[in-house]
């Protein structure tokens, strides 16, 4: 496949969020997507490519450009754009002018030459079109996330949504880079029908290429009497939720099933974690609301608030809790359940996520309407008292994860994409 149309060096493209080479998940704007890239960059480079990851470049304690550990061929480079601040994804579009005018001036500086280009998420998309195009090369584009699809999952003002979130902006921009790149990748076939519904977009260049998972770190815990589990401070039967902190996360609609749970099954609890090393003032508000639902319902005791989970932690609270849940009404996909599904766990999830398409319901995993408290509990309660089900299906997800969605499987997939589209 190299070989074929001389790809050698790949350009990838994710401007927002806190994206560094080992990355602090669950700060602002930086979850799922930069594991993604990141991964995807990895996987790529052991098939031979150089990948240069461009980002925006907002903090000046932080190297222009840092070589990614372990993997000499795969960078993260920063380029600056506005002011030295960190700015949320929506409203990040006033800098994109800047930044491809001085991604332009470092590449042509440092006589680099890319094979192709490979925007994430509508921003990137749209500084990986310009880009692309000043150096006559293929472009592609992932969206991650559709801005029309939020727009109408999220509850509200549609006025006050309108002004936080820029969705005509963003939606008239996705448009663009839409009918711009040589291809798209959709990471679901949830995300396709959407965008044929709400953009009333059809188009032959797009293909579904789902999340991997790093299944030689996330798998079952290892039976060998030689090692002893590893300590932590969480108690010994836990539900576990891990996400950013965000608004659609679902968090409120957890607790309100969770209600249900504990008083069913009295020595069970739920760890919701999560979110920024040093939470700013929108984290700190969700986080707040979690508090007082809590409160309101007086089960403080048994519900866990551990914010930050570090690496060194993350496989190990997996491994270790009973069932993951994923509670979210809006989520593109939901990579932190594919991770506990590779460490042999049952996961409860949102069925209008485009975690759906991995998972077949009571097969692998269980799909519900988290806005449905009953409905969400007794998918919980029935597996908790189900402790044979519960390690079939995990084992069922397990052996799909590690089958179907290792990222070297979701490389070779890509680089299958680019040869099919790069004169297109």
């Amino acid at each position: 496949m190299n070989k074929k149309n001389n790809i050698k060096n790949i350009c990838m493209l994710s401007t927002h969020g806190y994206f560094d080479p080992v990355p602090q998940l669950g700060r602002t704007d930086t979850g799922g997507q930069v594991v993604y890239v990141l991964e995807l960059s990895k996987a790529l480079s052991k098939n031979g490519f150089n990948v240069d990851i461009y980002t925006r470049w907002f903090d000046k304690s932080k190297k222009q450009i840092d070589i990614v550990p372990g993997y000499p061929n795969v960078r993260v480079i920063r380029i600056p754009a506005g002011t030295w601040n960190f700015i949320l994804k929506e409203q990040i579009y006033d800098v994109l002018a800047e930044l491809v005018k001085n991604m332009i001036k470092f590449i042509k500086d440092n006589n680099l030459k890319y094979d192709l280009f490979h925007g994430h998420y509508v921003d990137a998309g749209i500084v990986a079109v310009d880009v692309a195009k000043t150096f006559n090369k293929p472009c592609f584009f992932t969206p991650h996330s559709l801005g029309a699809w939020k727009r109408d999952q999220m509850s509200g003002n549609k006025e006050e949504m309108e002004k936080k979130y820029n969705f005509k902006y963003r939606i008239k921009e996705e448009i663009r880079v839409f009918k711009s790149v040589n291809g798209m990748t959709l990471t679901t076939k949830l995300q396709m029908e959407k965008l044929n519904k709400l953009y009333n977009y059809y188009a032959d260049n797009s293909s579904i290429i789902s999340p991997g998972v790093d299944i030689y770190r996330f798998h079952p815990i290892k039976m060998n009497k030689n090692k002893k589990q590893i300590k932590t401070n969480l108690p010994n039967k836990y539900i576990l939720c891990l996400s950013r902190i965000d608004t659609n996360k679902g968090h409120d609609l957890l607790l309100n099933a969770f209600d249900i749970v504990r008083k069913e099954i009295d020595d069970i609890y739920l760890v919701i974690g999560g979110g920024s090393p040093n939470p700013k003032q929108r984290e700190i508000n969700i986080f707040n609301k979690i508090n007082s639902i809590t409160k309101e319902k007086c089960m403080g005791e048994k519900v866990k608030i551990i914010g930050y989970v570090s690496d060194k932690l993350l496989v190990t609270y997996y491994q270790q809790s009973q069932l993951f849940v994923l509670p979210s009404i809006f989520e593109p996909f939901g990579m932190t359940a594919t991770e506990a599904m590779a460490c042999d766990k049952t996961v409860v999830a949102s069925k209008f996520g485009g975690i759906r398409n991995i998972i077949t319901n009571g097969e692998n995993g269980l799909l519900v309407d988290p806005a449905n408290p009953e409905e969400f509990a007794n998918a919980i309660i029935k597996l908790l008292k189900n402790t044979k089900l519960r390690k079939q299906i995990g084992q069922n997800a397990c052996d799909n994860i590690k089958k179907n969605y290792s990222w070297q499987a979701i490389a070779n997939k890509h680089l299958s994409f680019y040869n099919k589209f790069m004169k297109s």
